[in-house]
């Protein structure tokens, strides 16, 4: 495989950058964005302003490379017909099936990639499909509307489910809500709708009730969900309690669990574990509810199951530290939602490059590879190279090709990446801050004063 002579510089310089650029080009060309809004949209219609080009504009503050929607509209027009006030009217309207169409395709697309590149995770339990489910409300944004500029409280833009393949790496579904005060559970009708058989859900608390429980169970699918305790209806317990072993987080128990009537009733694992150190709010057991079979999954494993729910956490710390997905500026709920699933699908194309790196580099670790530094060297070199190559270079390359080209294309560019550049730092624990006093009516001191106290005490203590 060889890439054009016009990608060659920043080929060598930053293959990174021309991994990301192919990659977006790949999942998300023009024509593919335009047709997923004909399919999905149902209000809006195209006219002069083209979703594509919305979305191009909203992208840049996204990516961070403009600081503002504005921004990125005066960084884009020479390519747009339209004033910015269509731009706004475009996104504050863009419906949210439109925006979750996004997400689903790009992880549908970018998954036959990563799998060509052979670089998938270990299956947390082999012969499922696992997905990890939690839920995201998105940060307040400014008093912009007309109607919060006599209200002190925060407004709240939306929430949004989210969904994560822990095997691929990718955020394969999204479930957006405009209210933002509605509860995470009015979305589980939605998420019921998403589960096939064979499927493993590890979800949290806020998510375990009975209708949803039994729903998974009806489509001959799995769980693992930390039990609520007022989420389930008629439950109670069957025999004893017994005990299986330890984990690196207590001791762990197993019992039965039985949820409704006795008619319509269903049965449960229910794996508890006796914490060491009692969780942030205090409790000092762990409820984990199953229906795995203990062939497939014991008690311990159920216990590491859940445990691998961080994956999602993770993943929106990641979000929040490498992308700009929540927008103060963007006070419309539509608009907010777009935004964020933007930064879902580029989310994607970072896993994407992540799985390149461990597929080029086998000895890497999906947990060894920093999303943080990723984020820095596209910020530096990306919109250069978007300057320095002709858009329909980009288009030519990686629009139109198969999955199987696109991963051998990357694989070949992570290959000479020098991986330590790209590493996590190991943080050491943090020691707890020293007490601090005020100076009497000092409310601020000279940095070199202390400095030059500092070096004075030095060459006493000598």
């Amino acid at each position: 495989m060889a890439l054009p002579r016009t990608f060659a510089r920043y080929a060598v310089g930053s293959p990174v950058t021309v991994m990301m650029r192919g990659v977006l080009e790949f999942v998300c060309p023009p024509e593919r964005i335009d047709q997923l809004f004909r399919e999905h949209a149902l209000n809006q219609y195209e006219d002069e302003l083209l979703f594509s080009s919305t979305v191009d504009v909203l992208s840049l503050a996204v990516y961070g490379n403009r600081k503002s929607v504005n921004d990125a509209y005066k960084a884009c027009r020479d390519q747009l017909t339209v004033s910015v006030t269509s731009v706004y009217n475009k996104l504050k309207g863009t419906e949210t099936q439109v925006s979750q169409s996004l997400v689903r395709d790009s992880a549908q697309r970018l998954g036959a990639v990563v799998k060509k590149m052979k670089a998938q995770c270990a299956p947390l339990v082999p012969g499922y499909r696992t997905k990890i489910l939690d839920g995201n409300h998105l940060a307040a944004t400014q008093h912009r509307l007309m109607e919060t500029w006599t209200i002190g409280s925060a407004p709240l833009p939306g929430l949004c489910l989210v969904m994560l393949d822990p095997q691929l790496r990718l955020l394969v579904d999204v479930f957006p809500c405009e209210d933002g005060h509605a509860q995470e559970r009015s979305l589980l009708g939605d998420v019921l709708e998403t589960i096939e058989a064979r499927d493993l859900l590890i979800a949290d608390r806020n998510f375990c009730t009975t209708d949803f429980i039994q729903g998974i169970i009806d489509r001959k699918a799995f769980l693992v969900i930390r039990q609520h305790a007022n989420g389930l209806r008629n439950d109670r317990l069957l025999g004893q309690r017994r005990r299986i072993g330890e984990c690196d987080t207590g001791v762990v128990y197993e019992q039965r669990l039985q949820v409704g009537l006795e008619k319509e009733a269903f049965r449960l694992r229910r794996v508890t574990i006796v914490l060491n150190h009692p969780t942030r709010d205090g409790a000092r057991e762990m409820h984990i509810l199953s229906n795995l079979p203990r062939a497939d999954a014991d008690a311990l494993e159920v216990a590491a199951i859940y445990r691998r729910r961080w994956t999602i956490e993770n993943a929106f710390q990641e979000l929040g530290q490498s992308l700009h997905g929540e927008i103060k500026t963007l006070c419309y709920p539509k608009a907010a939602l777009l935004a964020f699933c933007i930064a879902l699908y580029t989310y994607n194309a970072v896993s994407t490059i992540k799985a390149a790196m461990r597929g080029a580099n086998p000895e890497q670790t999906v947990d060894m590879i920093s999303s943080y530094y990723l984020a820095s060297e596209l910020r530096a070199g990306y919109f250069g190279a978007v300057i320095a190559i002709f858009p329909r270079e980009w288009t030519r390359t990686f629009a139109h090709i198969t999955p199987a080209k696109l991963a051998a294309i990357l694989l070949e560019l992570a290959r000479p990446i020098p991986v330590e550049r790209f590493r996590k730092n190991k943080s050491s624990p943090k020691k707890p801050p020293p007490p601090r006093t005020n100076a009497a009516n000092a409310p601020h001191v000279s940095t070199k004063r202390l400095l030059d106290q500092r070096l004075a005490s030095h060459v006493i203590n000598k």
